[in-house]
């Protein structure tokens, strides 16, 4: 590979990292991005601009108690396309289609059938006897797999936060609200009687990613 190319093939991996890192951890400046990516922040700044002209980030400011104000940088809807969703035109012509010939009845019915297969699909790899922290991050796991993105943190009270930073079935869930009310069954019933579930964030309600806090009884 010629030097042109292996600089091209940089380019791309940095500023993938870049959407990566703003996908995974929301707004963030440019010398932040530079330390977790160990870069200079000027070669960062570079690559923001860049893909600010394809109209894959924007910027807000936020004062400082010196200086300038910060530009926080976010992705913008265009930057979806690097986190596509699973057959997301079939999903929503099957959830149409259902709709139409059995109607809302028939689609219900569909959905406590996908719970249920779910519950069972994800126990079967929970950990036995595994404390409320192994559960979460297990879940988390699964989750992962699936395309959620997700992590786990523990908040200071004790509770534990489930992030999911990606939605695959948005469009569905978004014509679909039963979806998200499944999913939110199926934590329930997979982190046990023991468990608090609570969603706090929701992407289909606006925000930048679903999050759920877990406590324990």
């Amino acid at each position: 590979m010629n030097a042109k190319a292996q600089n091209k093939s940089a380019t791309a991996r940095t500023r993938g990292a870049i959407i990566n890192l703003l996908k995974q951890e929301g707004s963030m400046d440019a010398p932040a991005l530079a330390e977790r990516l160990e870069v200079t922040a000027m070669a960062v700044r570079q690559h923001l601009y860049d893909l600010q002209k394809e109209r894959l980030v924007t910027y807000t400011e936020q004062q400082r108690s010196m200086g300038r104000p910060a530009k926080l940088w976010q992705l913008t809807t265009e930057a979806n396309r690097f986190f596509p969703e699973r057959y997301a035109e079939l999903s929503l012509n099957l959830i149409h289609s259902i709709r139409e010939v059995f109607g809302e009845e028939g689609l219900t019915r569909l959905l406590e059938i996908q719970t249920r297969q779910k519950m069972e699909a994800y126990q079967a790899q929970m950990p036995e006897n595994g404390s409320l922290e192994k559960r979460v991050e297990a879940l988390a796991a699964l989750r992962t797999e699936e395309g959620y993105m997700a992590e786990v943190e523990q908040s200071p009270d004790g509770s534990f936060l489930l992030i999911e930073n990606h939605c695959p079935i948005c469009t569905a869930a978004m014509a679909c609200k039963g979806l998200c009310s499944s999913e939110l069954e199926v934590f329930r019933s997979i982190l046990g009687e023991d468990a608090l579930v609570e969603r706090t964030e929701h992407i289909v309600a606006g925000e930048r990613r679903c999050v759920y806090q877990v406590k324990a009884f």
